[in-house]
C-alpha cells in the first residue's frame, strides 16, 4: 500500500469540488493545504465571494490555532479557483460532489459531472453521508469510477474519512482513492460496505434521534441531555449540539435514508425534528436549532 500511496500522491494533482457549503469548503481547504490544484464549481457568480470568504475564514482559524502558518494560508488560497461552469472541471483527475443530501439533486449533479470529464479513469467521488453509492452511480456512464468519500465536519480538523465502493466500483478505483485520501490528504481511512448510513452514521443517527425524542416527550431538556453525555460519558459534544452542528435537515435526511433501507423504528425521524426542519430551524447554519447561535 505504501508504494500505491506514493504513486497516487504524485499522480493526482488536479482536484475538482462541486459545491462550496460547509463540506465543500472543507474539502477544498484540505486539498489546497495538501498542495493540490483545486477548482471549485459553484451555482452562481453571486456565490463565489461568499465561498471565498468562507474558505479564508476557515484558514484564518487554522492560523489562530497554529495548525497553519500565514504563508501556508496564503499559498493554500492561491491554489483554489472558483468557477460557475461545470465544464471547467473537464480536465480534473478527481471530482468531489458536495451538494445537499438530496438524492435527486445529487443524481443530477453526478450525471452532469460524468458528461464533462475527459479522462476515462477520472474518479467521481460523492461526499454523501447516507445514500447508497450504487444508487448514485446509476446517474453516470462510469459506475466503476464512482465511489463514496465521506468526510466529516470540520474536514480539516477531523482525521476520519469513510471510503465506500459499490458492487460496481472497480477495485482499482477503491485502491487509488484510499491511497489518495490517506497518502496525500493525510487522513485515516475506514472502508464501509455500501449500506445506507455506512459505518459512522448507522451508529450515530439513532443516538441523535433518541436525544431528540427525550426532548420531544419532555423527559429532559436539551441542556440536560447534552450535559449528561459530555460530563457523564466524556463525549466532546452533546448529541443535540452535535445535531445542530451537522444541520437538522441533514440529520433528518440521513434518518430517512436509513429508515428506507432498514425499515427499523429507531431510524424514524421524530415529529419534533421534522417540524423544526419545516420551520427553518436547522441548527447552527440557520442561527437556531435546539440552541440559538447569535
Amino acid at each position: 500500500m505504501s508504494e500505491i500511496r506514493s504513486e497516487i500522491r504524485s499522480e493526482i494533482r488536479k482536484v475538482g469540488v462541486v459545491g462550496c457549503g460547509v463540506m465543500g469548503s472543507g474539502i477544498a481547504e484540505a486539498c489546497a493545504r495538501a498542495g493540490l490544484d483545486v477548482l471549485v464549481a459553484v451555482s452562481t457568480e453571486a456565490s463565489i465571494e461568499p465561498a471565498r470568504r468562507r474558505l479564508l475564514r476557515w484558514l484564518d482559524g487554522g492560523v489562530r490555532k497554529g495548525t497553519v502558518t500565514e504563508a501556508g494560508r496564503d499559498e493554500a488560497l492561491a491554489r483554489v479557483s472558483f468557477v460557475t461552469d461545470l465544464g471547467e472541471l473537464a480536465g480534473r483527475q478527481i471530482v468531489f460532489e458536495s451538494v445537499p443530501e438530496i438524492e435527486s439533486v445529487k443524481l443530477e449533479v453526478l450525471g452532469a459531472i460524468d458528461k464533462i470529464l475527459r479522462a476515462d479513469d477520472a474518479v467521481i467521488a460523492t461526499n454523501t453521508s447516507s445514500i447508497p453509492i450504487i444508487r448514485l452511480a446509476r446517474a453516470t456512464s462510469r459506475p466503476d469510477r464512482v465511489i463514496g468519500v465521506h468526510f466529516f465536519n470540520p474536514v480539516p480538523a477531523l482525521a476520519l474519512v469513510e471510503v465506500i465502493g459499490s458492487l460496481l466500483t472497480a477495485r482499482e478505483t477503491c485502491e487509488r482513492v484510499e491511497a489518495f485520501v490517506a497518502g496525500t490528504l493525510g487522513k485515516q481511512v475506514i472502508r464501509s460496505q455500501d449500506r445506507a448510513g455506512f459505518v459512522v452514521n448507522a451508529l450515530l443517527i439513532p443516538f441523535l434521534l433518541s436525544a431528540v425524542r427525550m426532548v420531544e416527550t419532555g423527559f429532559a431538556s436539551a441542556d440536560v441531555v447534552d450535559k449528561g453525555m459530555t460530563l457523564g460519558c466524556s463525549h466532546p459534544m452533546g448529541p443535540l449540539r452535535l445535531a445542530d452542528l451537522i444541520g437538522l435537515d441533514t440529520v433528518a435526511s440521513i434518518a430517512d435514508a436509513l429508515y428506507e433501507e432498514f425499515k427499523e423504528p429507531l431510524y424514524t425521524p421524530p415529529p419534533l425534528l421534522l417540524r423544526m426542519v419545516e420551520g427553518g430551524l436547522l441548527g447552527k447554519k440557520s442561527g437556531r436549532g435546539f440552541y440559538e447561535y447569535p
